[in-house]
Formats: C-alpha cells, structure tokens, sequence
C-alpha cells in the first residue's frame, strides 16, 4: 500500500441510497463477529486441515497401540510365563492388518473419482459458485479423513509387528492393533454410507439452494444492523488514502478485531473503500485514514483476505449472487428448467423479506470504549433488490412459471416494504411488466404471464 490524498466523496453525502448508517448489533459478551471467525472459515474452505489432523492422529494411535500390545505381551509373559494364549489372535490380527492397508487407498481412490465426476456434473447444472457448499461439507472431510487415517493407521502397525514364533520370547502382538484397525473400518463404511446419501442429497437442486438460503439467513443475522447512536465520524479533510499493492483478487474478508485495535493503537479512524466481495487489484483505494499517522501499510494489508473467489463469511450479497446464478442458468437454452428458476425465486423473495425492514448503510465497529474506529461499507436496498431480480426477470421474461412467481414475490414485499422502499420494488414490477409485453403479444397469454402465483404454475 502506498499514501495518497482521500479522494472527490463528499462525506456529507451520507450513506449510500439515502439510508441511515448501521452499527454492529450487540449482544451479551461482545459483537456478533468473532476474533477467530476468520481463520476457521478459511480452514472449512481448505481441505487439507483435516486430513492432516487424522494423519497426525494415525501416528500417535498406532503408537499407543504399539506400546499397549507390548504391554500387555509383557503382563501375560510375567504372569503365566507364555504369551499362548495371546498367539491365538496374532495370525488373524497380522491378515485383517494387512487387508486394511492393502485394501483402504483403492477404496478412496475409486469413492472420491466418482465424486469428483459428480461434482463437474453439479458445477456445470447449477453453478461454480455452488462447489464451495462440496469443499465446505464437514461430512466429505471427515470421510476422506477417516479413511486416509486408517489406511496410514494400518500401514505403521505393520512395521511394530514382532516376527518371533516362540510363545515365551514374543515381545508383541497385534491384539489391540488389530481391534482398532477392525474398529477404523467400521467407521469408514459407516462414514461412507453417510457421505453417499449427503452426495445423493446436494446433487439435487432443491438442497443446494436451500443450503445457500440457508447461509444467506446465517449472514443476515450475523450482521444485523439497528438504528445507530449517532451518524459516523466524517472523514477528515486531510485523510490519507491507502491503495493496495497485493494481488489482484475478490476481498473475501477482513480481520474487524485486528483492524479495530490498530486504529485504537493510533488514535485513527479507517473508512474501508471497496466493500467485501469486490474484486482490487494493485493501487485500488482501499481504505482512508482520519486522525494521527498512519500505521505501517502492511499492518494493514495483514487484515485483508484477498482470494480467487468470494465467500459467504461477510458477503452479504454473495448469497443472492449464488441463487441468481442458479436461476438464470436453469432459464438458459441449453437447460431450460424454469421449475429451478421458480425455487430459486422463492429463496430470494425469503430473503428480501428479512431486510425490508432493515437499516442500510455503512456498518460502524467500535472499539472497547464505544469509539467508532472502522467504517465498512454494504450493499444499500436498491442494489439488493437490482441483483436479486433484474437477471432473472431479463432472462425469464418469456416463461409464465417465472414471471408469475415474480410478481407474486413482488407484490408480496410490496405489501410488508416500507413506503420510503417502495420505489425499488415498484420500478422492477413496472420493467417486468415490460418485459413480458415484449415477450408475449397475445392480450390473454400476457394476462396470465403476469398474474401473481406463489408456485408459478402450479
């Protein structure tokens, strides 16, 4: 990042589309954002976290193992002055062992080719965007977990195995190694049962967008703005403007807490220029500085989480963008399901109707003292209501299923929007009428394509 002087904004201008700015709603023991929440979205975005646990995991159970079939080999010896007994299982336990190891990576090998068909299947009927819901799934990792442990379980319990056949010299015997392994198996099959079904379960598109729905109402109430105490600190005249100098890419997210104790640190304020999921690139403004100096632009940098792809961690928008792509890919030619695009409207219309009565404007993070020292900017309410239904009503304009379900969506938000938002609204239903008046010329089909129906056509 490099200093420059703030650019043309009239900080008198207020919030964006006339609104009133928000504030981080609070609640008992502090901000609904949470210090670590950042790092464990990013790992639920990777998958080599948890493989890497259970591989760690594998080594010191098959240590532990190790040790207790030595144990208990030296308990018997001491106490009947043979280890017979014991014998009886090695040969058993020495062939499950080896099944298990031998039999386990081609089990993964096979499972996981077959999902990754399934999900280049799914990316191409719904959207890219939805693949992240695949990565993110707890249920895929703990089973590609599992099975990596146990094939690396099986593989280092071979290496304690004791040749010696003399049932007074013995020294180990795969007694519990060979429980544990038979027991990692279970796990797996049973792992895999459940995988499949939640495989069968998020290539059918009604769970797919519900699941998207799902973490658009976790955002929604994650930042959940309220009226605020007072209109937010103006920039100062002589504020600097820091641009980027990283790599080009969506900022995903940003660390509120570490931003919010250096501006503390400083005395300063930081109105933060491109609101999270917009795509920089070096020398992008990225934030304005009011008060004393400026910290090192890297401490700055360091907050800011920059990637390929945007996440729903603190994208309020991102959410739509998902459902809107779903939609207007099931209206394309080459797929032509308007039934999807009617599920995908009904999620939006749930949304929309959880914000109509919410304050836009720039979100307000105070520091412990009640001092406003970050300023984020957010979606305002007209481009909520442009990117939840322009698309789609371009696209849908010609099958009466979408647009009758677009206007009872419509009409319904109508009903429960305040007055001073109802401008929005009105204006997309003047424009789908439009729309459908160019699409469809016989009085009587026009008619039925614009009259409100919940189910489009049932």
């Amino acid at each position: 990042m490099s200093d420059r002087r703030p650019s043309d904004r009239d900080p008198s201008q207020g919030a964006p589309g006339g609104h009133r700015p928000g504030r981080l709603r609070l609640r008992r023991g502090g901000p609904r954002y949470r210090p670590l929440s950042p790092l464990r979205d990013h790992l639920r975005e990777s998958f080599w976290f948890a493989p890497l646990l259970t591989c760690v995991g594998a080594v010191l159970l098959a240590g532990l193992t190790a040790w207790a079939d030595e144990a208990i080999v030296a308990a018997t010896i001491a106490e009947t002055g043979s280890a017979s007994e014991l014998m009886r299982f090695d040969t058993a336990a020495k062939s499950v062992v080896s099944s298990v190891s031998s039999a386990m990576l081609t089990f993964i090998g096979v499972v996981f080719s077959i999902s990754l068909v399934a999900l280049q299947m799914a990316a191409s009927q719904f959207s890219p965007r939805v693949l992240r819901l695949y990565v993110r799934s707890r249920l895929t990792k703990a089973t590609f977990s599992v099975c990596l442990a146990t094939f690396l379980y099986a593989l280092l319990v071979q290496l304690s195995y004791d040749d010696e056949t003399d049932p007074g010299r013995v020294t180990s015997v795969p007694v519990f190694s060979g429980v544990t392994a038979t027991l990692l198996v279970v796990l797996s099959l049973a792992l895999f049962v459940l995988y499949v079904q939640a495989m069968m379960r998020l290539l059918r598109v009604p769970h797919v967008i519900d699941r998207v729905a799902t973490e658009s109402v976790a955002v929604i109430g994650h930042y959940r703005l309220v009226p605020p105490d007072g209109e937010p600190p103006a920039e100062a005249a002589d504020a600097l403007t820091l641009l980027h100098d990283g790599r080009s890419g969506a900022l995903r997210d940003i660390n509120i807490r570490r931003l919010v104790r250096l501006a503390r640190r400083h005395d300063l304020v930081f109105h933060m220029v491109p609101r999270i999921g917009d795509f920089i690139t070096p020398g992008t403004p990225i934030v304005r500085v009011s008060g004393g100096s400026p910290p090192r632009p890297w401490r700055i940098a360091s907050a800011l989480n920059v990637g390929v792809e945007r996440t729903m961690h603190q994208d309020l928008a991102f959410g739509f963008r998902q459902l809107v792509d779903i939609a207007i890919r099931a209206l394309s030619p080459a797929v032509n399901d308007p039934t999807t695009a009617v599920q995908a409207v009904d999620r939006i219309h749930q949304l929309l109707g959880m914000l109509v009565q919410e304050s836009f404007g720039d979100l307000q993070f105070r520091d412990r003292h009640g001092v406003v020292r970050l300023v984020l900017p957010v979606p305002d309410w007209e481009c909520v209501v442009d990117l939840a239904f322009t698309e789609i009503r371009i696209c849908g304009a010609g099958q009466p299923q979408v647009t009758r379900r677009l206007t009872a969506a419509l009409d319904d938000l109508l009903r429960i929007t305040p007055d001073s938002r109802r401008a929005q609204l009105q204006s997309q239903r003047s424009l789908l009428e439009r729309a459908v008046g160019e699409r469809v010329v016989d009085p009587a089909n026009r008619a039925f394509a614009l009259a409100p129906d919940r189910q489009g056509i049932g």
